[in-house]
Order: C-alpha cells, then sequence, then structure tokens
C-alpha cells in the first residue's frame, strides 16, 4: 500500500512542473529566458563604455513637467526646475552616525520641510528655516542606535519606520505621537500608502501591510532572504491593485494590495546571491502602468510586464539608481559614468554619453553617481566624490561641474521649482 502511495505521489511530481505561461517564474526558467529569446543590443558580455550616437539630439519639445516629490509609481520624469543652481538657503541639523550614503528624503510640505536627524529626533520646519517643533520617541538606548528614518505623510500625520524595528505615527502640526509599535526585524525600504494602508519591506525580505489609524498589521509577504544585509534600500510600486516589489535577492513580486495574495514572482539571479547580498545592488523599481524598469550591478537592465511578470527585454546596462521615463524614452546612468538613453518599448539605446570624461581615468574608476534628477531642459547629477553634473538633456553636453559636499550627498530633490541637496549636517535649497 505504501509503495502504491509512493508511486502516485511520485508520477503527479514529474508531471507537474511550472510552464511558460505560469505566474511564478522558477530560476531556471529565467536564466533559460535571458540566453534564449530576449532582445538585446549589445549580443557581447562586455559592459558598454564607450560613447554611441552621441551627436544625437533628443527632442524633447512639449513633454510634460511634473511637479511631485512622491509618486506611486515612482514615476517622477522631467520636474519643474530651471534655475541658475545658485544655493539661497541652507537648513542645518546633527550629522547622522555610521552612514556610507544619504538616501533618506525629507517630507517637502509648501511652508517647510521635516527631516530627521543622528539619534531620530524629526524636526518640523517653517518656510523660514526656523524649528516648529522637535520630537523624539527613542529611549536612551535606543539612542545610541542612531536609527536612520523613513516617513510619509498621511493627510495630517507622518508615518515613520526606521532602522532600528520601530515604526510610530506622529501629528505632522503639533509633532505629538499618535501611535508606536515595534517589528521583528528593522526595516530598509520605501513606504507607499493606500487609503488606509501603508506598505513597507525590512530586512528579512517580508512586505508589511499595516493600517494607518493605529498601525495594526493587515497582512505580510514573505519572499527569499539572504545570509547577508543588503546596503540596498528595498523598493516598492502601487500599480492599480499590485504591490510590486523587489528584495536583496533580485526577486521582484507583485502581490494584491488588499489581501496580499501572492500574483506573480519573478527571481533574476541565480540561487548564490543568498551569500553575496551585501555587495548586490538594485535600482529603485518604475513603473509607466504597464511595464516595470530597474537595473542593478550585475549589468542587467530589465523591463516586465505588470500583469504577467513575464520579461519584456534585457539590455546590458550597468546602473543601480532610479532611471527616469520621459515619453517613451528611458534615462539613466551607469555606474561608470555613461548617460544611456534607451527606448522604453523596445529596449534599444539610442544615445551614450560619457559624463565623466573630465576625470582623468585613475581618478573616476573610484566615482560613482549617486542619483539624478531632469529639470525642464537639464539633467542633474550627484557623484560620489560631493560633485554635481549640469548636463543639456537633448545635446548631452556638459553645462557646469560644481563641488557641493566633502564627500556624503543625495541625489537631487526637485520641489516647487527649486532644487534641494542632502549632504550631512545640512540641507542646501537652489534657485
Amino acid at each position: 500500500m505504501n509503495r502504491l502511495i509512493f508511486l502516485l505521489i511520485l508520477t503527479f511530481l514529474t508531471n507537474c512542473s511550472l510552464n511558460e505561461n505560469s505566474k511564478i517564474w522558477t530560476k531556471d526558467q529565467i536564466e533559460k529566458k535571458k540566453q534564449e529569446n530576449l532582445k538585446k543590443v549589445f549580443k557581447d558580455d562586455k559592459k558598454i563604455i564607450k560613447e554611441f550616437n552621441s551627436e544625437l539630439r533628443i527632442v524633447l519639445d512639449n513633454i510634460k513637467i511634473n511637479n511631485k516629490i512622491k509618486d506611486d509609481k515612482n514615476n517622477y520624469g522631467a520636474q519643474g526646475y530651471n534655475g541658475d543652481f545658485k544655493k539661497i538657503e541652507t537648513i542645518k541639523f546633527k550629522k547622522l552616525k555610521n552612514i556610507d550614503h544619504l538616501n533618506y528624503n525629507p517630507i517637502f510640505l509648501n511652508d517647510g520641510i521635516i527631516f530627521f536627524e543622528n539619534k531620530g529626533s524629526i524636526i518640523r520646519y517653517d518656510e523660514n528655516n526656523k524649528v516648529l517643533w522637535k520630537s523624539n520617541f527613542y529611549s536612551k538606548a535606543e539612542k545610541k542606535l542612531f536609527p536612520k528614518i523613513y516617513f510619509i505623510k498621511d493627510n495630517q500625520n507622518l508615518i515613520v519606520a526606521d532602522t532600528i524595528s520601530k515604526f510610530y505615527s506622529i501629528n505632522v502640526n503639533t509633532g505629538n505621537l499618535n501611535w508606536s509599535k515595534n517589528n521583528s526585524y528593522p526595516f530598509n525600504s520605501e513606504i507607499k500608502k493606500y487609503n488606509n494602508r501603508f506598505f513597507v519591506v525590512d530586512y528579512k525580505n517580508t512586505l508589511r501591510c499595516y493600517y494607518i489609524n493605529d498601525g495594526s498589521q493587515c497582512w505580510n509577504v514573505k519572499t527569499e532572504g539572504s545570509f547577508t544585509l543588503s546596503n540596498t534600500k528595498t523598493s516598492l510600486v502601487l500599480v492599480d491593485d499590485k504591490v510590486i516589489f523587489n528584495n536583496s535577492v533580485g526577486e521582484i513580486t507583485a502581490v494584491n494590495i488588499e489581501t496580499g495574495m501572492l500574483l506573480w514572482q519573478l527571481p533574476t539571479q541565480s540561487s548564490n546571491i543568498i551569500y553575496e547580498a551585501y555587495n548586490f545592488q538594485t535600482s529603485e523599481l518604475v513603473s509607466d502602468g504597464k511595464s516595470i524598469y530597474f537595473s542593478n550591478n550585475k549589468n542587467e537592465f530589465y523591463s516586465i510586464d505588470v500583469n504577467s511578470g513575464a520579461i519584456n527585454w534585457i539590455n546590458k546596462i550597468n546602473s543601480n539608481i532610479l532611471p527616469i521615463i520621459i515619453k517613451n524614452l528611458i534615462f539613466t546612468i551607469s555606474k561608470e559614468g555613461f548617460l544611456f538613453v534607451i527606448e522604453k518599448n523596445n529596449g534599444n539605446i539610442i544615445r551614450i554619453t560619457d559624463l565623466y570624461n573630465q576625470y582623468e581615468k585613475k581618478k573616476r574608476s573610484k566615482i560613482k553617481p549617486i542619483g539624478f534628477s531632469i529639470g525642464n531642459k537639464n539633467l542633474y547629477l550627484t557623484n560620489s566624490d560631493g560633485k554635481i553634473i549640469i548636463v543639456d538633456l537633448s545635446l548631452g553636453d556638459i553645462i557646469k561641474v560644481e563641488k557641493v559636499s566633502g564627500n556624503l550627498v543625495s541625489k537631487p530633490l526637485i520641489f516647487k521649482n527649486n532644487l534641494y541637496l542632502i549632504t550631512n549636517g545640512k540641507i542646501d535649497k537652489y534657485n
């Protein structure tokens, strides 16, 4: 009898497998898809390190100018900024400890800014940079851990998640605490909100959904973890009825926004990545509503269908910073300092411009891009050497290179026709 049951189970398992129409892709399938069926502009395995079509003019007439500082799809496009890049204001705060990057964004208000400082104090500044309130909800022991904070505004409340496992809500007008809770693991992601819920990912690669009013959990979705902590912030986007997020081992997962039910999952790396997650870097996700776009430091730039998780195309671009979509074009910058212009629908590269051509060869190998934003006509790129490069986007010509920090600097942030840069200890505003 036991032998009969064993044979039945064996027959069932050998006849059941994920086919190419399955919602959950296996690692073998993704490797086969990469190697056999993908459209790639450059067929060799070498990183692209030369200019291409550098004389090509990109026509950007009549593009839509956005004024977004938060977007559910991370789709910011061209922002309303065409200033002279002259510093006009500075907000100072106590320097953050134990950091090697500044990917913590302030909350921009119509009448001020909210940010945090080294021991977890959250500060609201008015339009004249005066402190309206300063609140700290950490114990003496917790302050010594120097929590780093991710937050999002929901009406008159500020939702906070941090790197020491706490999450809480405070009133934007008073700085008073609404509620506070603890997670089993620290958080390491953007926060997104939808109706009465918010979403955040922790270091165990678990997506958690909480109710905004009291912080109680609605559901959670666990994905594969790694043996090391990643130094890349997890990204998520909301598209229609889906929450789509990445994790530290390269999986892209889509779940139902109401129930947390798994819709599809796409592994983009081999199983060995769980041992190497600390060195694996991926960009934030961005979506145009139909596809998801992202890249990594494994020389892969992906376009993935939102509804099925199927791969539209992969191209060989080595980048870990958020790409920007404008009309049918995608703009991104490789870790080697090359600006790529890509056709969104088919992945064809139409122009590559060297933005680091002013550096000597030995020096440029030590410099990495931090992030970029696009204004009305120009591109603004910050780098690990504390410099910002301003580029004419249409022609690819470098307009200006300026030192803005000793080393640590954030990506450029654009709000209400001004550009902001965060360095360690201050926020500088440019006209």
